[in-house]
């Protein structure tokens, strides 16, 4: 009997190590990087006891890093609700929150060709000239690759221009990166003339861009129908996105269900979505956020988080 007592103990232990643990795991899309740093820093002044590891990568990757790798994660913010919704609701995940917007802008510096002749009419002229090289992001492994093709066919149906889409698409294949903040490199040396990219990493990186209309740049919410109405096949690699139709720009975020640490991941999404702490410095990175957030599963959210949050309707 002591025997089986002590072997007791021991599970509950084991089982309760990494919960008591001050160890939170995050992982989040890149364009997430300059603002969520300041947040975690910002948190850590409160919790100085708390040790956090981040993990930054595509969308599409974080979630394969819990679903396929099986990768302890406590908070997933991702650059797309949709990635949440399609990839980890609901095997690996209950609730998804959605809580900022951002928009599509073409990023460029001083040393780019033509960057004294570009602008909101000609952009895609500019980006077509064979002396011009830009650069994109990964369709397959992040939300801005996809959310690109999607205003590359928006800007076909809205400038009238035939096979632009996959003119542009086919030009500079050698440039697409991983992920979209992979690009600022490549621009800063010179080896691209121009990105497609949010205005957010723009903004904080003291870029120039031109901004584009509200019909392409996929930020405006209340056009959701117009950009329903092109949508991005990906490589069968992506078993569960294989059809995505276009939509507006929002991040959205989850506790997986295998969180080691969910009070501390609560925690630290309360002082994310608090309006004088996060969500302060998002709104100071030029990261549109929206209080109270978002969720269509607003009755699996834990309790702690229903005071930042209503029920999508």
């Amino acid at each position: 009997m002591k025997i089986i007592s002590l072997f007791l103990i021991f599970i509950l232990i084991s089982c309760s190590k990494n919960e008591t643990k001050n160890e939170l795991i995050i992982f989040h899309a890149g364009s997430l990087s300059v603002p969520f740093q300041k947040v975690i820093d910002e948190f850590k002044k409160e919790n100085p006891d708390v040790e956090i590891k981040k993990e930054i990568a595509g969308s599409v990757e974080c979630a394969r890093k819990i679903t396929e790798l099986k990768k302890d994660c406590d908070v997933f913010a991702s650059a797309d609700f949709l990635v949440i919704d399609s990839l980890l609701i609901p095997t690996y995940a209950d609730w998804n929150l959605k809580f900022a917007t951002n928009e599509l802008v073409i990023a460029f510096n001083e040393k780019s060709f033509l960057n004294n002749e570009i602008n909101s009419s000609n952009w895609y002229k500019i980006l077509l000239n064979k002396n011009v090289k830009y650069g994109r992001a990964d369709e397959n492994l992040d939300p801005c690759g996809y959310r690109t093709i999607m205003m590359l066919k928006l800007s076909e149906i809205f400038y009238k221009e035939k096979y632009l889409a996959n003119k542009l698409l086919e030009k500079n294949k050698e440039n697409v990166r991983p992920k979209e903040v992979d690009l600022l490199a490549l621009l800063d040396a010179k080896e691209i003339d121009y990105t497609i990219i949010y205005r957010s990493i723009a903004e904080q990186h003291k870029l120039k861009f031109i901004t584009l209309p509200d019909s392409i740049n996929l930020g405006n919410p209340n056009l959701l129908n117009y950009y329903k109405q092109v949508n991005v096949s990906s490589k069968k690699k992506v078993r569960k996105i294989i059809n995505i139709s276009g939509s507006s720009i929002i991040y959205s975020l989850t506790i997986p269900k295998k969180s080691n640490n969910k009070r501390l991941a609560i925690k630290f999404i309360s002082f994310l979505l608090d309006k004088n702490k996060g969500e302060k410095i998002l709104q100071a990175n030029y990261l549109k956020s929206f209080l109270p957030a978002i969720s269509s599963q607003y009755d699996f959210l834990p309790v702690e988080l229903k005071q930042f949050a209503q029920r999508e309707l």
